[in-house]
């Protein structure tokens, strides 16, 4: 899915965010929440104004997962270490695949936004084929 290049960008592209994780995530999630109100319902408890501490802890989760994601690309452990997340998505906060979807359109616009030039086509590119293997194993268990 990924040549050896990408994969090395994905690792040093996401190694430069992982420092501003809650930035990004928290940013990228709003985003989500703000664009697609419904993708809120499984939130309802939280308090997910702009820069709250619920959604920065969230987002920097997310972005620190995907990050550590990118050294496991095309191995045996890049499934085995979301099998977890992917049970979890499932059956206990019972989310539906077509957010993980969401979540990574928002979450291109975001880098987009926050790397400029630096979030070459390439990267780009790079970013959206593995979003959509991370979130096709999310989805796996909701089956």
């Amino acid at each position: 899915m990924l040549s050896q290049r990408e994969r090395e960008l994905l690792v040093e592209l996401w190694d430069r965010l992982t420092p501003v994780a809650e930035d990004i995530g928290s940013e990228a999630l709003l985003r989500m929440f703000t664009t697609f109100p419904k993708t809120k319902t499984y939130f309802t408890h939280l308090d997910l104004s702009p820069h709250s501490e619920p959604l920065r802890s969230i987002g920097k989760k997310v972005v620190e997962a995907i990050a550590e994601g990118t050294r496991h690309i095309g191995t045996a452990q890049f499934t085995a270490n979301l099998s977890y997340l992917s049970r979890f998505h499932a059956y206990q906060l019972r989310i539906h695949p077509t957010n993980f979807k969401l979540f990574n359109h928002c979450m291109l616009v975001t880098l987009a936004c926050y790397l400029g030039e630096d979030f070459s086509p390439n990267a780009h590119a790079a970013t959206d084929k593995y979003l959509s293997a991370y979130s096709a194993i999310l989805a796996e268990k909701f089956r």
